[in-house]
């Protein structure tokens, strides 16, 4: 079954379910919650004033029946979006091009966007004028930078970038999701991690950009085996090889596999591993009956005082609340 809805159609439901909404969560004052409608699913749009006229939404939702949205043509704020986990996809279940997007200012196009029923999304959304890209990124005269003015459209098309993910990005998006914090420091530590994520999706383009100088020294085999050692890594959390065995088996240097990972992925061989045993022991715990040793042992870890440390660092909560949590986001 899938159900077909336009923006008005969605802001119907939501008026009308008001009086019934089911998560109240601890809001602060610069805080609204969005119920997604119980006719369509669980989840929720958490909304977060961090700046005047910038606003972070954080974003957690499932569809009970696979769902259609049209959006139609429409005036546009500048936006930053990126998921933890789910994909953005089209209505032929196309991915739009990445878990993660930059959408200019200007005048949206027309476009529908696909949620299957069993996807859960996660993730966050930031939203602002343009203009505020100078208060945050300014060039030296303190006007915008010449290589971001083209987000910054009226009445032209915006322009709509859609791009892959990296763990820099991922680790950003999780901890804006469980930022630790109330009150103004919430607030102050939100501010640094917006600023942080548009960093990260900015830095293409922009020529200064360490990432972009270095990448294109790289050939394109050694890229190619950069790639492989990352896929070995994901295969082997439980009992990953040492740096030195890793290197030999996708045939580079140590120096050249540090180095490189670093270009392409944004992050070093051990942020990378850990970032990944963290991942699948935050889905394990969130998804299934296990106990905290046992997924700590499942990613590699014999030391549980250690595993709950880098599960904490990562997340802001322990692995034993995260556990007991699980039912409650989406009143499971």
């Amino acid at each position: 079954m899938t159900i077909t809805l336009t923006i008005k159609d969605y802001d119907e439901l939501l008026e009308a379910n008001k009086e019934s909404s089911t998560y109240y969560p601890a809001l602060e004052v610069y805080e609204y919650l969005e119920e997604i409608p119980k006719q369509l699913g669980k989840g929720y749009y958490r909304k977060i004033e961090v700046y005047p006229e910038l606003t972070l939404a954080i974003i957690d939702k499932k569809y009970k029946h696979d769902t259609i949205m049209k959006v139609p043509v429409s005036n546009h704020p500048l936006q930053f979006g990126a998921l933890a986990s789910g994909m953005y996809t089209d209505t032929g279940e196309q991915v739009r091009g990445g878990p993660t997007f930059i959408s200019g200012s200007g005048v949206q196009q027309k476009y529908d966007t696909y949620y299957r029923h069993s996807q859960r999304m996660m993730g966050v959304d930031i939203e602002m004028p343009p203009q505020l890209l100078r208060t945050f990124f300014p060039g030296k005269d303190g006007e915008m930078l010449p290589q971001l003015e083209f987000l910054a459209k009226e009445s032209d098309w915006q322009t709509l970038i859609h791009s892959k993910t990296n763990p820099a990005i991922q680790d950003v998006v999780l901890q804006m999701i469980n930022c630790p914090y109330q009150g103004i420091v919430k607030r102050m530590y939100l501010q640094g991690k917006v600023i942080e994520l548009m960093a990260l999706q900015l830095a293409p383009f922009l020529p200064d950009s360490k990432l972009t100088q270095l990448s294109p020294r790289l050939k394109r085999d050694t890229i190619a085996k950069i790639h492989y050692a990352k896929e070995i890594l994901q295969a082997r959390l439980e009992n990953p090889p040492l740096l030195s065995e890793l290197a030999k088996q996708v045939g580079v240097s140590e120096t050249t596999l540090q180095k490189g990972f670093q270009m392409q992925f944004g992050t070093t061989v051990f942020s990378y591993l850990t970032n990944q045993r963290m991942e699948q022991a935050h889905h394990l715990l969130q998804n299934s009956d296990l106990t905290v040793a046992e997924v700590a042992n499942i990613v590699g870890y014999s030391h549980l005082g250690h595993f709950a440390a880098a599960f904490k660092r990562k997340f802001g909560i322990t692995p034993k609340e995260c556990c007991l949590g699980k039912n409650l986001v989406l009143g499971l």
